[in-house]
């Protein structure tokens, strides 16, 4: 092959004259270079795909993945889900103590759980470990027990709000019930029942209690309610009527102080009043009646049903 080169610099035509061997080892050359640059190019784009630099490159050539990335993948997976399957372990584990301390508690404020619509508890948990170790759990297992225990929290959740509702009820009402002293360490005098009248000398009926105190001692509301009498009355002198519902009223008489008005709420052990000796009284004390739907009744098994509770102070024996 010849190539004639003519330009105007040089003062006549040159001719180049390339053999067949020349011509062929260019074409070689030309050939591993672009071969060679080709597999750079291939060589930085995987790279920066193994890198995860190029996700989308990445998301196109999976078979050029490496087996042992994915492997190390899949044991990073399992190993979340086994930690998973562990901590649900222990979260099933303190639901199980949950159960228990409810129905202790039930137990204790003289309740059944079935009797709340409560189900019963399921107990604890143990026991060997197996030899083979166990079957680790799916994804779709670990998922569906998670679902399970959530549904579980949410149901003691609402037997537990149940309980303790049932147990607000029951201390809202013993304050409606007149279990506390309405004296601080005072001893009993005339008790409910017939007694000689200490002004006649005649049996008659005796319809409360009479505690011996001095004049100006505090007398407490023996429950929670309503004021609906605070005046003066011929024969209970300073009188005070508290209404505690559903018919039950206690009264409170002879007093030489009152200090609530008629209409007033007052709280369980509240002072509604002062010891004295109005009315037809022989000396300073408080008299104390329970009276349902009108009817006088022994006021002692209310205050004797106040002592079985925890925080009241017992009452005095009789003299």
């Amino acid at each position: 092959m010849q190539i004639i080169l003519v330009h105007p610099g040089l003062r006549q035509a040159r001719t180049l004259n390339i053999g067949r061997r020349t011509l062929v080892g260019f074409a070689l050359a030309t050939l591993l270079a672009l071969g060679a640059a080709s597999g750079l190019l291939s060589y930085v784009t995987l790279h920066h795909v193994l890198g995860g630099q190029l996700p989308f490159l990445e998301r196109w050539l999976p078979r050029f993945q490496p087996e042992t990335a994915r492997a190390g993948r899949e044991a990073l997976m399992r190993q979340n889900i086994d930690a998973l399957a562990v901590r649900l372990g222990e979260m099933q584990a303190r639901l199980a103590r949950l159960d228990a301390l409810g129905e202790r508690v039930a137990t204790m404020a003289g309740l059944k759980m079935l009797d709340l619509g409560v189900l019963a508890v399921q107990g604890g948990r143990g026991g060997p470990v197996p030899a083979d170790g166990g079957r680790s759990l799916t994804l779709d297992e670990l998922t569906r027990e998670i679902d399970r225990t959530a549904d579980a929290f949410a149901r003691r959740d609402g037997e537990l709000g149940l309980l303790e509702s049932e147990l607000l009820y029951r201390e809202v009402s013993a304050r409606l019930v007149p279990s506390a002293q309405p004296l601080a360490d005072a001893l009993v005098g005339s008790r409910f029942g017939a007694r000689i009248d200490p002004f006649s000398g005649r049996r008659v009926a005796h319809e409360g209690l009479d505690f011996a105190a001095p004049v100006g001692a505090p007398i407490l509301a023996a429950a929670a309610g309503v004021v609906v009498v605070a005046g003066r009355h011929p024969g209970y002198g300073n009188q005070v009527d508290i209404d505690h519902g559903n018919g039950l009223v206690t009264r409170y008489a002879h007093a030489s102080k009152l200090d609530v008005a008629e209409g007033e709420i007052v709280r369980q052990g509240q002072k509604i009043a002062e010891v004295g000796s109005t009315g037809r009284s022989t000396g300073p004390h408080l008299h104390f009646e329970v009276r349902v739907d009108g009817a006088a009744r022994d006021p002692l098994p209310w205050l004797r049903a106040g002592m079985r509770t925890p925080g009241t102070p017992p009452l005095a024996r009789a003299r």
